[in-house]
Formats: C-alpha cells, structure tokens, sequence
C-alpha cells in the first residue's frame, strides 16, 4: 500500500528534485512549504539557487494538472499541495505557538488523523531534515523521518584510500623482490586507482609493506615515497606520507584529503603546491581558496577593501604561509607574497566564470560545499591544472549539510573508480597532544 509524505521546506532546499525520489507514494507539500520556498529565491546562494529551482519545478508540473488535486509524477507516484488540514485544533495543547514549522506539523497530524478513520487508511509520513520538527512529530504520534536520499555514501562506508590486506608468505616476498603485484592476485578485495595498500605477511602481521594501485587498477606498485622532505616539511606518518605522494604526482589531477583537525590536510598541499609551482616551476600560480562560513555567529559586514573583507576568512591560511615561509616579523609575509606575485588567496565566491589553466588550486574547508558548488568548481580547472580539495566532513558549518551529503563527500565517491583521482584519510593528528586529543575526545 503507497504511503503519503509530507514535506518539509529544508527537503526541498537541501534536493530540488527531491518530490521524485518517493517512488509510488503520494507527496504533500503544505501551503506553508510554498511560501517559505518563496521568501528564499531571492538569497544569491545555493538556498537561493534550490528555491528557484523548486518554484520552476513546481510550476512545470502545473501543466499536468491542478496543483491542490494529485498530479501525477513520472515515478509513478502523486504530488499534491495541501491547501486545507491547518487547523491547529488537535496540535494547540501541545504547541502552542503557531510557527511556520507547526504548520507543517499540524498539516501531518491533519492528515495522518483523517487516514485513521479510513477502513484502508495509508500511512502518512513526515520527512524533515530538521531534527526537533522530528521529535515533536514523534511527541505527537506522527511517523517521521530524515531524507536520506541527498545521502552519498551509507554510515561508516566513506573511502579512506587505503587498505590493510594479509597475504601469504610467498605472494609477500613475491611482492618484496618483484616490486610490483597484479590486482588480480588481490582478487578478494575491492582495490580502486591510486589507491594504498598496505600489505601485511599474515604469518608476522609487524612485518609490512606499502603498496600503490596504477591509474589503470591492474597493478600495485611497492611505494618508497622518496619525496619525504618538501619545504621544510617532513611527512610524520605512514597516511602523510601517502598523501604527499599523491600532492606531487604528475598523472593525478584531483587530490582530496580528508582528516581531523590537525592532522596537517593544508601544510602538507601547501608545502607541495609551493615545491611544484616555485621550484619545479610545474605550474605558473598556486591559487588557494577556502568557502566564507562563518562558525557561530557572523561578524556582519566587514570594513575595508576587498583584501581587507577576505582576511579575517583567509588568516588560517595565512598562518601556514607563514610557518612555511618562516615569518618573524608583522608585515612580512605580505611582501613576500607581493614580491613572488605567484601565489593567490582568494574567497570561493569569486571563482565562478573563471577558467585555471596550469594552476595548483588548493580548496580548503571543501566539506562546506554543495554538490552544486563543487561541480561549479571543478568545471572551473583547466588544461594542466591540478586541485586539491580537502576538509573534515565531521566539522560541518552549513544548515543543510552532514558528513554524508556534503560535497567533499560527493568527489571523494565519485571519482574513486577513476586514474584522474587519489584520496587520502589523514587519521593521526600531528598539531599538538593537546590538539589530537581534543579532536578525539570532544
């Protein structure tokens, strides 16, 4: 028996296209849902860009019907929007005031009371991203749920690009004196391109060695990570020292990294970024960027120039500049960079129509992206470029974003399966004790 699903307004805002994803069931889109989607579509970001889309989706569907009677949507289920079961008669004596939010709750309760009288009565379900919509739904009786469809990735599934494998002695040693192994001798485990592996002999698992699948995925080549000092800069773990490898690697064009704070995601692209372009001279300008979120409460407007806006959102850049460059004085990182004319800090918001040919672009805090973003961003890398996207999807500042359906998160599932790609999940964090242990135990 089909179901009917009333949605929030943050479904809509987080997916567009989510009115499509309920198969054969019957969507419901409270009145209210309409008008907080029409407050939005004027905000010049991703909200704003998915209101929009929304409001032109919606009317489409006009023409297949009336919006207040079921229109029917091409996944074999029915959309409508309620205009009627508002009333706040049974939801009053709980809640009292009536926000928007108590609005679409009493429109499920509405619903999911009338269903009851009915001999064959569906089940009405109330989908929100909003967690206490969902707990007072709960409260109420009403059956309610998180849309997890935006969902890339399930819990505990996120690709971490390497793998510990045990294998038999003598396909071990075979490993050790060859220097290289096919996949296929691996059959048992899934292996991507680029992707580590760290081989144990299954007699003395202490004894290992790290390998590297090729861009094709046929082969695993033994890793001796030579490169192991870059700007002053010495890898301190094993997971570092992949990392590096893939920040320099000549045939990887998109590097995503992935850790806690601390565990060295932004010297360690940094540090590489400034070896290839000002050294090896690999590429013509590093160009680092970071998305403006603010954590808590925003500041407002900021005086000043445009330098002067971005520099509070660029300090902790800034800051690793300046360990890399070993500043001591006010003032002279500033000439530095002035004086090498090749690097660039800029703010995300300002990569949109532009085109990067033979730059290494650095994103920093890419967990704060859309899908939509970080597709605008990478559209955006030109002939010879390399980017590097990194972040930790568990620190997440965005309203409508988890560590499961960021954009990070998104580029990490997609391209794992392709040799233009490496990823990398940092997991010891080298800052401080004091900085690991806080990312571990708070």
């Amino acid at each position: 028996m089909s179901k009917i699903y009333v949605l929030d307004t943050n479904v809509l805002l987080q997916d567009p296209n989510a009115i499509f994803t309920f198969r054969d069931n019957e969507v419901v889109i409270p009145a209210v849902v309409l008008e907080e989607v029409d407050s939005k579509k004027r905000y010049m970001d991703e909200i704003g860009r998915n209101a929009r889309q929304v409001s032109k989706t919606i009317d489409n569907l006009r023409q297949r019907g009336k919006l207040h009677q079921k229109i029917p949507l091409d996944s074999g289920g029915v959309l409508r929007v309620e205009l009627n079961h508002r009333s706040f008669q049974y939801l009053q004596e709980k809640f009292v005031e009536k926000t928007n939010d108590n609005r679409i709750i009493a429109v499920a309760l509405n619903l999911m009371l009338e269903e009851q009288k009915k001999k064959d009565g569906r089940d009405v379900i109330l989908v929100s991203k909003d967690a206490l919509v969902r707990v007072k739904a709960d409260a109420l009786g009403i059956e309610s749920e998180d849309f997890l469809s935006d969902r890339v990735i399930e819990v505990n599934e996120i690709y971490s690009g390497y793998k510990e494998c045990y294998l038999d002695k003598n396909i071990f040693d075979q490993f050790f004196e060859a220097k290289t192994l096919p996949v296929s001798t691996l059959a048992q485990y899934r292996l991507y391109p680029h992707q580590f592996v760290i081989m144990k002999n299954e007699l003395q698992p202490s004894i290992s060695a790290v390998g590297k699948v090729d861009g094709k995925g046929k082969t695993i080549k033994l890793c001796t990570f030579e490169n192991d000092h870059v700007w002053g800069i010495t890898p301190r773990n094993v997971q570092q020292r992949m990392a590096l490898d893939l920040l320099i690697q000549n045939d990887v064009s998109l590097v995503t990294l992935v850790g806690k704070a601390g565990t060295g995601k932004t010297l360690l692209a940094m540090a590489a970024g400034l070896m290839l372009s000002e050294d090896l001279k690999r590429y013509k300008k590093l160009l680092v960027a970071r998305p403006i979120v603010p954590v808590g409460k925003d500041l407002g407007f900021l005086p000043g120039e445009k330098e002067e806006k971005l520099k509070p959102w660029m300090q902790p850049i800034h800051d690793n500049l300046e360990y890399l460059f070993n500043v001591k004085k006010p003032g002279e990182l500033e000439k530095i960079l002035a004086g090498i004319g090749s690097i660039q800090v800029e703010a995300l918001t300002y990569i949109r129509g532009r085109s990067l040919p033979e730059q290494y672009i650095i994103i920093d805090e890419a967990q704060n992206l859309t899908k939509h973003e970080v597709k605008t961003i990478l559209t955006r890398v030109g002939e010879g470029s390399k980017i590097v996207l990194m972040g930790d999807p568990q620190q997440i500042d965005h309203p409508y974003l988890d560590e499961y359906n960021n954009g990070l998160t998104y580029v990490i599932e997609k391209f794992k399966d392709y040799g233009i790609a490496g990823h990398v999940k940092l997991e010891k964090g080298e800052r401080s004790h004091l900085a690991q242990l806080a990312a571990d135990i708070l």
